[in-house]
């Protein structure tokens, strides 16, 4: 059965990271127009800037500005009215980490690379305590090879990159546990979620083979997306196919699939007062819509 769900904006060009903002307004990206923009409390739109690409993942910053992990664009096609990304497109404009000042709407790219490897596809970001950025590289695909996907920690002032985990499988959502010593970390296609213990900032425990903790996933083929947590450490993670928001508790056990409709499920972020609603991309069919969760969520650090 399917949630009430508060539709919040719509006609939106593939919506993904959600920000809910203290006033009210929620900060989204569109992949298939290369924008950033507020949605307002009356469900308008105003764009904040326009990087180009594929903006994707987004987060604020210590510094009062917008991070966005942006994969340099997607084709697009439309399949029984949704809207899908396919392969590397022909003007693809390369992987980066931009900077944005969300009252000027002016962009920096703060990393492209790291070392002598380009940033592919720049997926999902997510804050620490100590001023510093985990994000995925969710790499490309093109009409007959893929890419390998990475997870990447940095800091927000341009110094530092480092590399945590090579290869993953289209490494997309990532997230941070309530106490800051486990990140998250979903593969799309094989539809896993992985765990890593943090040992300091920007460094994580790596025993063989891959190093993480594998959470234990729902039954039936879906693929996962990006993911927020909850106050309690359950992670949730937008499950694309299925369509809907799987909940894993701390310890790895699946919880719940809470059903939305559309297979393009890929966001969700927690907001209100009391941090007990839920704002979810539904991309596919261009929506931005809200429901009552029963949990609340655990607030980000800036």
């Amino acid at each position: 059965m399917l949630p009430a769900l508060t539709e919040i904006a719509s006609g939106l060009l593939f919506p993904e990271g959600p920000i809910w903002l203290p006033d009210g307004s929620l900060i989204i990206v569109e992949l298939a127009a290369g924008t950033v923009s507020r949605i307002t409390l009356d469900g308008k739109k105003h764009v904040i800037a326009t990087p180009g690409g594929s903006p994707n993942g987004a987060a604020m910053g210590p510094d009062g500005l917008l991070y966005v992990c942006n994969s340099g664009g997607f084709s697009w096609e439309r399949r029984d009215g949704l809207l899908w990304p396919g392969p590397q497109p022909k003007d693809y404009s390369g992987g980066r980490i931009e900077r944005i000042n969300i009252e000027t709407g002016k962009v920096e790219v703060l990393y492209n690379a790291c070392g002598a490897y380009p940033l592919k596809g720049p997926n999902d970001i997510v804050f620490d305590a100590h001023g510093g950025f985990y994000f995925t590289d969710h790499g490309k695909r093109r009409e007959r090879d893929l890419d390998c996907g990475a997870l990447y920690y940095a800091r927000a002032d341009g110094s530092l990159i480092r590399e945590l985990v090579f290869p993953m499988t289209t490494a997309n959502g990532v997230g941070l546990s309530p106490d800051g010593k486990t990140v998250y970390v979903a593969e799309t296609d094989t539809g896993r979620l992985w765990g890593f213990d943090i040992v300091m900032p920007g460094v994580i425990d790596r025993p063989a083979p891959l190093g993480g903790h594998l959470l234990e996933g729902p039954p039936g083929y879906t693929c996962f997306d990006s993911m927020a947590v909850e106050a309690n450490g359950n992670v949730c993670v937008a499950a694309l196919i299925q369509g809907g928001i799987t909940v894993f508790a701390p310890d790895g056990r699946f919880v719940e699939s809470v059903p939305m409709p559309d297979p393009l499920c890929t966001n969700i972020c927690f907001g209100g007062t009391d941090l007990k609603t839920a704002y979810i991309t539904l991309s596919g069919s261009g929506r931005l819509v809200s429901m009552p969760w029963p949990r609340p969520g655990h607030p980000l650090k800036h």
